[in-house]
């Protein structure tokens, strides 16, 4: 829109929005409704990979707006919109079609809860972006745990499990459990971290750039297998790291409350 003035003569900015990092979210947002549709039809892979390419478009599009400067109030609410589609929404259809419908209001209800619960999750970090403290997030990423669901359906096509486990994913309750454990997750208090921690503009060690290179190296050979174990790892890493620091802050507060009881000299 052009320009208008007020009557004291003051200039009012451009009313509008920046292409660019939001046309890269209705790309994540595309991909999260191919993924539903393509769920729908049955084709389970294709709707996984979309998930995959949506969790792509998800972070460019925050790193575009950061680098461009052009974060807007206006980015953030389609961001979270499109997250709930491609991570939330998708994901659960995708399971539910895959493996869920056997187990009835089970199935359903599970994957209800992971788009309520990637819901909730939404919320509470818009409410508390620009508050002080760790860089880390808290409670598991939607696009952290969508990514892990479609992960596991990525490694049963690659790696045909039904051969090696039948009865997969025909009627197994490692799949509810398995959806409802990453729901809860995502709601919980629990500290995980992402790619926003590191910052691109200051120097890291040579090894670092190593790392990059046999992550990437991996994920070029078999890229299948490599997104999997990826996925499992930020899972576990995540599990472990939050019991140590559990169990280092009971040890630090009986630490404290012994000192607090012991007889002064």
């Amino acid at each position: 829109m052009d320009q208008w003035q007020k009557p004291g003569g003051d200039k009012q900015p451009k009313k509008g929005v920046y292409l660019l990092p939001n046309t890269l979210t209705l790309c994540g947002m595309f991909c999260g409704f191919y993924a539903i549709m393509s769920a729908i039809n049955g084709s389970y892979i294709h709707a996984a990979w979309a998930i995959i390419l949506a969790n792509i478009f998800d972070g460019l599009d925050g790193w575009i707006a950061r680098l461009t400067n052009t974060t807007t109030r206006f980015g953030v609410e389609l961001d979270s919109l499109s997250d709930l589609v491609a991570f939330g929404v998708a994901p659960a259809v995708m399971m539910y079609k895959w493996s869920l419908v056997p187990f009835g209001r089970l199935g359903w209800a599970a994957a209800f809860l992971f788009v309520a619960c990637g819901a909730l999750r939404l919320a509470r970090f818009n409410v508390q972006t620009g508050s002080p403290g760790s860089k880390a997030f808290k409670g598991m990423p939607i696009p952290g745990a969508a990514t892990i669901l479609a992960s596991v359906v990525i490694f049963y096509y690659w790696y045909d499990v039904s051969e090696s486990i039948p009865g997969i994913p025909d009627r197994h309750v490692f799949y509810p459990i398995f959806t409802i454990v990453l729901a809860l997750l995502m709601v919980s208090t629990l500290r995980f971290h992402g790619l926003k921690e590191i910052d691109f503009k200051e120097k890291k060690p040579f090894w670092v750039l190593i790392v990059f290179v046999i992550v990437l190296f991996f994920l070029l050979v078999h890229p299948q297998a490599a997104i999997f174990v990826f996925a499992m790892a930020y899972l576990f890493w995540g599990i472990i790291e939050n019991m140590v620091l559990i169990m280092r802050r009971r040890r630090e507060k009986a630490k404290e409350q012994q000192g607090g009881t012991g007889v002064q000299p």
